[in-house]
């Protein structure tokens, strides 16, 4: 018994049509008749009931059938499961992550990531959530980090909260300690401040601004427009102060002071996304359970 012949011999089952089951097998239908009684001279019984314009399963058939729908569904289980092994192998990643997140959580998981499986490719692409989002729908990532809320919530995406982390300040240990040299600084304090700000569609920038704004006053840039590394140099050399994660802040190394703000003090929730209509590669489906687990 040849798995060909249990497909050929599904596909009659299905169809109930010689011609039929074999435009939809692909094969001529000859050589897919052919196949149907090398099968029935070995099982020694006939699977169908042959008259013009109707095929009928006989009572072998009828027998035959769910079993063989099991082989063929356990065979199709076989090479998924093979399949997704062979991709821990030799595969991709494509992970879309806020550059503070590239900065400050992802180093370490990424690298426990590669030492496990050295054979996938990591493909990162930084941006902003906004940008992210657009990516994951249109197909070109597989997973984003990403803040909540998102800017333009999608039903079609599947979100799973990672970690809420606390924002400080920073400035540079030269310049005087910002909130008149207390302990912690409160976000009326920053209205004295000059800030050197991010560029346009950063979720750090909305969510400072935001905030200067609630307390009642408007932001005043010192310099503005930059990335997380270039922020932090700018800081560093005395062009004002910051308003960034604490992860980040944590592992910028010296050259910053760094000041917690007073409670209640702003936070941002970082979420891990995915489309839901498709599911991820198995690749990507264990970088997300590192990521969830870490």
């Amino acid at each position: 018994m040849q798995f060909q012949q249990l497909q050929y011999f599904v596909a009659v089952a299905e169809t109930r049509h010689f011609t039929r089951a074999a435009e939809q097998v692909h094969v001529a239908q000859p050589s897919l008749s052919q196949q149907i009684k090398a099968l029935e001279r070995e099982l020694g019984a006939d699977l169908f009931l042959r008259a013009r314009g109707n095929i009928t399963l006989t009572d072998a058939g009828e027998a035959l059938l769910p079993l063989a729908r099991r082989i063929l569904a356990d065979t199709d289980t076989a090479r998924l499961e093979v399949q997704e092994l062979v991709q821990l192998r030799r595969g991709r990643v494509r992970l879309g992550a806020t550059p503070s997140l590239c900065t400050g959580l992802l180093p370490d998981v990424l690298r426990a990531f590669h030492d496990r499986y050295p054979g996938i490719r990591l493909l990162v692409e930084e941006g902003g959530s906004h940008d992210l989002v657009r990516q994951l729908a249109r197909g070109a990532l597989d997973l984003a980090l990403v803040v909540l809320p998102l800017p333009t919530p999608s039903p079609a995406l599947t979100t799973v909260e990672l970690l809420r982390e606390d924002l400080v300040v920073v400035s540079s240990p030269d310049a005087p300690r910002p909130g008149d040299g207390r302990r912690t600084v409160r976000i009326p304090d920053l209205e004295g401040e000059r800030l050197v700000m991010f560029r346009h569609g950063y979720d750090l920038r909305e969510l400072t601004v935001a905030a200067c704004r609630s307390a009642g006053f408007e932001p005043d840039f010192a310099v503005e427009g930059g990335e997380m590394d270039a922020v932090l140099g700018f800081v560093r050399a005395g062009l004002g102060v910051a308003v960034v994660p604490r992860m980040v802040a944590t592992g910028a190394g010296r050259g910053l002071r760094v000041t917690p703000l007073a409670r209640p003090g702003l936070h941002r929730t970082i979420a891990l996304a995915h489309r839901s209509d498709v599911a991820p590669p198995r690749a990507a489906r264990e970088l997300q359970r590192m990521l969830v687990e870490r």
